[in-house]
């Protein structure tokens, strides 16, 4: 077997700079320990604890040396520029060895005496060619590529301090020893005489052995999982930067399905297995020999909503922009995203086509499920709103759409101002329409929920939400339709979410919520971190699982907890319009069955290098600020010392009744008994986990008008989303704009003066 070499691994030291500013460089070398994390390639965990302990007064020289100490055994090369800018290159200590058919990750240490701000080049005459690009070596001479990361957190180009680090990727096409001749500058003209900005690297490149995969699900059935592989040093593999689609640069794990192979280095490598919040996960080691390997997963899980007819989904997925490829022939495709979905046991994956790569991408839109779906596991292409036309005024979630273009154009360039005019368009073909990522643009100081604080409306969420769930719009058939289906949630603080929605469910409107990720803008971690989870009747189709989140026949979550069949008085959530109705005040019966998952212990995180070994909900998340990622997690829920965490009734936005339960995975039948003394709307939670959709129970027939305070705070959330938005709204549409917003502030002040309490 051949030993795995760590990536400290050194053949010499590198010249450690004396006289170099500390505070910059320290500054500067978070960022690339931050950039090695993110890469798959993380520093040894004393290391990263020096570069983020407060560097203490009277020790700058001594931290610019243990930072160069750190960092100086991963250099491949150093690379000096003089005073006039001529850049000459020497061999760094980091041991060049490479792994065949893949990419290795070095730092380039730089002594920048001239300060140069320009990007740092390097070039091989070995290298294999690309992009039509002419070469004067035989393809015999040609086996490697070269690429200078230039992505967050580090910048584009050089800083300009005296010492800073750049990274290097090096790709090795064939096993054995190979000579590289690395060519290093700043920009044309700033090359050494007497070949001196030249290194020759002798390169080891390591072999790689075929693993044969199976991988099946609790019954025995193939399936397609999450692996991600690392070394003894806690190195990804293959490695992240320079990935294609299927595979993402931004995720440590790739996505194989049962008799697929997977080329590994030989020697021991430790996998760890996941499949969405539903399964348990796994971590197992595999020794890899020269000749065919096999790695054998049989999958586990706690709990399955589908055999209780409750069906996954994240109704916002992106394959472009954000994290994605920017390049839009490297873009993601339909049978890329499906195999994410099924790796994460999603069931529906609403990928929605938006304003980057908007011209390319929307080629796979059909108006129906994608080719490469396989049932259950359904794919279709819809439309955010963003990044162009009414996107100020907060995103829009189109789903359901039979056009996917507004009448006028063809691409992104002509569509409405005013979300409202988005709204009439979609409505009128049968969508099913919402804001994107909520929170955004709503953010309050105070954590208190229901709260009463005025948010500035500056953001692309539910922003003009506050009007247009006011309107109805006419439908596909003529009929009258409210504008607004549904709210985005799970993917943005739950209390900015939850906190409008609560306000206009008090006054009578009924838009329901669904769980999304916005996939990979807000979270690039997978698909269906933020689900909705919704019941059909029959099979499951695209179209009758967003006729669900219209009816709200559902809840919402992180998948770690979950409320099935959440009932009023045998009334099920979404069903008989999702309504009690009740001659006097009385008792109700409510219930669901509840279920949820925490690690039997909050194990925190010993080292960096064991990150990948813990589950995400043993992250030490449960002290953190609100504000902070991840937004919905069921360990913000749990109970101090335990692992228990507590399911809640909310009555109008106020909790009503509470039962502890055990997050051991059983499923638990929870009944509550509630006085209900005037109409009133009706759900369940674990907060920040999971949310159903409300029941509401009518007394005598008369409408929810469940809060003064909550309709005065639409009314003056109205006049603020007016004073922010109207400078966005097209000339155009500006008396359209006036008359949605009179129409908005005319609906609270009548819900205002029909409710009774102060």
């Amino acid at each position: 077997m051949i030993a795995m070499v760590p990536m400290g691994g050194t053949i010499g030291r590198a010249a450690i700079v004396e006289d170099a500013p500390a505070q910059p460089l320290k500054v500067h070398a978070q960022r690339v320990a931050d950039a090695l994390r993110y890469l798959g390639a993380p520093l040894p965990a004393p290391d990263s604890k020096f570069l983020a302990r407060p560097m203490q007064p009277g020790t700058q020289a001594e931290t610019a040396k243990r930072i160069q100490e750190i960092l100086d055994p991963l250099c491949l090369a150093e690379v000096h520029i003089n005073p006039e800018s001529r850049v000459k290159v020497d061999a760094g200590p980091a041991s060049p060895e490479l792994v065949e058919k893949d990419w290795r990750l070095f730092l380039i240490k730089v002594h920048n005496e001239a300060g140069v701000t320009a990007p740092l080049n390097v070039t091989s005459p070995q290298e294999l060619p690309e992009d039509g690009r002419p070469w004067n070596r035989p393809v015999t001479e040609r086996w490697m590529k070269l690429d200078i990361y230039r992505g967050r957190p580090l910048a584009p180009k050089l800083g300009g301090i005296p010492v800073e680090y750049r990274l290097m990727y090096v790709y090795g096409d064939e096993e054995g020893s190979w000579s590289g001749v690395l060519q290093f500058d700043v920009g044309q003209g700033t090359q050494d005489l007497g070949y001196r900005s030249d290194l020759v690297v002798n390169f080891r490149v390591r072999p790689v052995a075929p693993v044969q995969l199976s991988i099946l699900d609790e019954n025995g059935e193939p399936t397609t999982a999450a692996l991600e592989f690392r070394d003894g040093a806690g190195r990804v593999y293959p490695a992240q930067g320079p990935r294609l689609a299927p595979d993402f640069p931004f995720h440590p794990q790739v996505y194989r399905s049962h008799g697929q192979r997977i080329a590994l280095p030989v020697g021991e490598w430790r996998v760890r297995c996941r499949r969405g919040p539903e399964y348990l996960e796994q971590v197992k080691t595999v020794e890899v020999g020269r000749e065919l390997n096999s790695l054998s997963l049989q999958l586990e899980r706690w709990i399955d909503p589908s055999t209780h007819g409750w069906w996954s989904g994240d109704h916002h997925i992106h394959a472009a922009g954000c994290q994605h490829y920017t390049v839009p022939t490297r873009g993601v495709h339909p049978g890329d995203m499906i195999l994410h979905c099924r790796g994460e046991d999603l069931k529906i994956g609403a990928t929605l086509t938006w304003g980057p790569g908007f011209d390319y991408q929307k080629q796979f839109f059909t108006g129906r499920e994608d080719d490469v779906s396989n049932y259950p596991y359904l794919l279709r292409y819809d439309v955010e709103v963003s990044g162009f036309g009414s996107h100020r005024s907060g995103h829009l979630c189109l789903l359901r759409l039979g056009e996917q273009v507004y009448p006028g154009g063809d691409s992104k360039h002509h569509w409405p101002t005013l979300c409202l005019n988005t709204l009439k368009w979609a409505q009128k073909q049968g969508a099913v329409c919402g804001p994107a990522h909520s929170g955004w643009g709503l953010a309050v100081e105070t954590s208190d929920l229901p709260n009463f604080v005025i948010p500035p409306f500056d953001g692309i969420g539910a922003n003009e939400y506050i009007v247009d769930v006011t309107h109805e719009v006419e439908g596909p058939e003529g009929t009258r339709v409210p504008a607004v289906d549904f709210l985005s949630t799970a993917d943005t603080p739950y209390v900015w979410e939850l906190n409008i929605w609560y306000h206009t469910l008090n006054c009578g409107y009924r838009a329901r919520v669904s769980g999304e990720t916005d996939f990979p803008c807000i979270y690039g971690e997978r698909v269906g971190l933020g689900r909705g989870y919704f019941k059909v009747d029959g099979k499951l189709t695209y179209d009758k699982w967003c006729e669900a989140i219209s009816r709200g026949r559902g809840y919402v979550g992180d998948g770690l907890s979950h409320l099935i069949d959440f009932t009023v008085d045998d009334v099920e959530v979404g069903e008989k319009r999702s309504e009690v109705r009740i001659a006097s005040p009385r008792t109700v019966r409510v219930g669901a069955k509840v279920a949820a998952w925490l690690d039997p212990a909050d194990r925190g995180l010993e080292t960096i290098q064991q990150e990948w070994l813990v589950r995400t909900a043993g992250e030490r998340i449960a002290g953190q600020a609100y504000t902070s990622k991840p937004y919905w997690h069921l360990e913000r829920a749990r109970v101090k010392g335990t692992r228990e965490v507590d399911v809640e009734v909310v009555v109008n936005g106020y909790p009503a009744a509470t039962k502890r339960i055990v997050a051991d995975g059983e499923m638990r039948e929870l009944e509550f008994d509630l006085e209900i003394a005037r109409s009133s709307w009706v759900a369940m939670r674990i907060l920040p986990s999971s949310h159903t959709n409300p029941v509401w129970v009518l007394v005598d027939d008369k409408p929810v008008r469940a809060s003064k305070r909550s309709a005065q705070w639409c009314l003056d959330s109205v006049e603020k989303c007016w004073e922010e938005k109207a400078q966005h709204i097209a000339e155009a549409e500006m008396e359209d704009a006036k008359a949605a917003y009179a129409h908005a502030r005319r609906a609270y002040r009548k819900i205002l003066a029909e409710c009774e309490n102060p």
